[in-house]
């Protein structure tokens, strides 16, 4: 924890800077290990070039920040005060007269912007959101630690909706006993859990609703858990009962994107070449108008972080790098089939966190 903190203190040494304030729920957790969801309230962390810096938060959770294991102060403010006024008055013990303060421009709002203006006229704001990105786009060792803890409850939860799987049932019935199940072990889903089955598939962000499970439907289950503040992602696709040529066909495209992808990835190799790599795939197959998102997306704390992997995405891959590779081909009238695993990549390749069996999984009808 110190040592991030000190990374953004050399960093404001470096930029002549006097202060960051943090406010990123997220990037607060990164940096405190205090997970918290402020809802409209103040969270924050005001940071010094030269000196302790301190939290601000909502009062009723200063004993869970200290306890998460914050070691400096915490602020708390109730419902009734003006928290910026006690952001302001307690900065201005450190810095009487700021004049120059980094922000987190991606999440600041402008109302708030303008707030923080009123307290400090006469500062100068700049961004510090890049390198927040730079610090966290690299997971440490004890980060991949917990990823790889959420991927083998990801691989859980999609063992559990396999086996529930029954003629009749609803995606909502199925959903529920996934979630049921996750909750039981003592975690959480990192997003709304999706299961749609036949052609509701072929929506790539598809609502699961009252839709009976039928012989012969394919099955996609899209899902995650949060295993101490990390987020795991994994999409897989069975049929239940035997499917049909085309539906296998479809399948077949998706999961040699999938290998296609991971077999060309290293450091250096770039996101865009994943991305074509797995494109190409899926187009030599027939279904290239089919494949409507990028291949894939960075993992961690956040479920969509850094880096974005995509056709024009220049960036080398970067040994420590987490991220999703997902294809899918979404056919209205054939069927929607997605493979997503969480990768993390390695000095000679990638590391696949989520070990669920991706060639297809033929379900017995009950």
């Amino acid at each position: 924890m110190t040592s991030k903190i000190e990374v953004i203190q050399n960093h404001l040494k470096e930029q002549n800077l006097e202060a960051a304030f943090i406010t990123t729920p997220e990037n607060v957790f990164y940096l405190s290990g205090f997970n918290s969801d402020p809802h409209e309230r103040l969270l924050g962390i005001m940071i010094f070039k030269d000196a302790a810096p301190f939290m601000i938060c909502p009062k009723m959770e200063v004993p869970d920040a200290k306890a998460a294991g914050w070691k400096f102060e915490v602020i708390g403010h109730d419902d009734q005060e003006n928290a910026w006024e006690l952001l302001a008055n307690n900065a201005a013990k450190t810095t009487p007269a700021m004049t120059t303060l980094a922000i987190e421009k991606s999440h600041l709002t402008v109302e708030r912007l303008e707030t923080l203006q009123r307290f400090y006229p006469n500062t100068n704001f700049t961004g510090i959101d890049q390198l927040l990105t730079d610090m966290r786009i690299v997971k440490s060792q004890d980060e991949l630690v917990k990823l790889r803890e959420a991927a083998k409850l990801a691989d859980f939860a999609i063992q559990v909706g396999c086996d529930e799987l029954a003629e009749g049932k609803t995606e909502l019935e199925v959903l529920s006993a996934i979630e049921a199940a996750v909750l039981k072990k003592g975690y959480y889903m990192s997003f709304d859990t999706m299961v749609l089955t036949g052609l509701n598939a072929a929506s790539p962000h598809g609502t699961p609703g009252n839709t009976k499970i039928k012989k012969g439907d394919l099955v996609l289950f899209d899902l995650g858990v949060v295993y101490e503040g990390y987020c795991s992602d994994i999409t897989r696709t069975v049929a239940f009962g035997e499917p049909a040529a085309d539906q296998k066909a479809v399948y077949e495209a998706v999961l040699n994107a999938n290998k296609a992808a991971i077999a060309l990835a290293k450091p250096g190799v770039r996101a865009m070449d994943l991305d074509k790599a797995a494109r190409d795939e899926i187009s030599q197959a027939g279904f290239g108008d089919y494949f409507t998102h990028r291949l894939g997306h960075g993992l961690g704390i956040g479920l969509h972080e850094i880096p974005s992997i995509h056709g024009t995405n220049e960036l080398p891959l970067i040994e420590g790098m987490v991220f999703t590779i997902e294809p899918g081909v979404y056919k209205s009238d054939t069927a929607g089939v997605r493979i997503e695993d969480d990768v993390v990549v390695t000095a000679d390749g990638l590391e696949i966190l989520t070990t669920f069996p991706k060639e297809l999984q033929i379900i017995t009808v009950k």
